[in-house]
């Protein structure tokens, strides 16, 4: 081989050299970019499972949030109609009530009517009607929350003795009886207090009897008032307020 066909072939082995070091650097580098777009890719599929799951669970809670406005909605309008229904029951009880106040203070006499303070059988204290129910039997008297009843059911409660004059007609009514036997009056003991019906305390200092849980007073003729067990049957004494006009 002469000399110049050697040199050619020497460089060409050097070309073909450097030839495949670059492929190996680029098939190098490619391999380290396919790895990098690997990882890139298997994080961007599990960020993707992320926001599927997130999105599943939010459609979810924004089903729940659709049926339960929905529920709210059906709600909103069942108390709607109940209020409508109660604001008409409302408008007859206060007929019905005005109606029954006019025939109660206002009875029918001679085609007209003629109006009292008080309904029939009850007596005019001050602004106050008293009824005075004198039960004969002792099957017909009541314990103090039956008295209290049978007060409410006349548009009334026990009565409640603000002043003297109030008191000196109740002791006054109380007639025929004595000891523990009496009428009931709205004055309870309570948390070591003796209270009147409407929750306020008692104010009259002259009446000493230490407050017992469990006791309430009845107010005996000539002898005043009593602290006897709440569940003792005596008569009652019922009060209203009068008729304004």
């Amino acid at each position: 081989m002469n000399r110049k066909t050697q040199t050619l072939t020497e460089n060409n082995e050097n070309t073909l050299l450097e030839l495949n070091r670059n492929l190996t650097n680029l098939n190098n580098n490619l391999s380290e970019d396919y790895t990098n777009l690997t990882v890139q890719f298997d994080n961007l599929t599990r960020a993707n499972a992320v926001l599927e799951s997130k999105v599943t669970n939010l459609t979810a809670e924004k089903m729940n949030l659709t049926m339960q406005n929905q529920k709210l909605e059906m709600e909103k309008r069942n108390l709607t109609n109940q209020i409508k229904d109660m604001e008409a029951k409302g408008n007859e009880l206060n007929i019905s009530r005005a109606q029954w106040i006019i025939d109660a203070y206002c009875p029918k006499k001679d085609g007209g009517r003629q109006c009292k303070f008080c309904q029939p059988g009850w007596n005019l204290i001050q602004s106050s009607c008293l009824l005075v129910l004198d039960y004969q039997t002792s099957t017909n008297r009541k314990t103090w929350e039956e008295a209290r009843e049978n007060c409410t059911i006349r548009s009334s409660d026990l009565v409640v003795v603000d002043n003297a004059e109030e008191k000196k007609y109740v002791s006054g009514k109380s007639w025929g009886n004595s000891g523990n036997e009496g009428y009931w009056i709205g004055l309870k003991a309570d948390g070591g207090k003796w209270k009147w019906v409407g929750g306020s305390d008692l104010a009259d200092s002259s009446w000493t009897e230490n407050p017992t849980d469990g006791h309430c007073a009845i107010s005996v003729k000539n002898e005043g008032w009593k602290s006897v067990n709440c569940y003792d049957r005596n008569r009652l004494i019922c009060e209203q307020k009068s008729l304004s006009v």
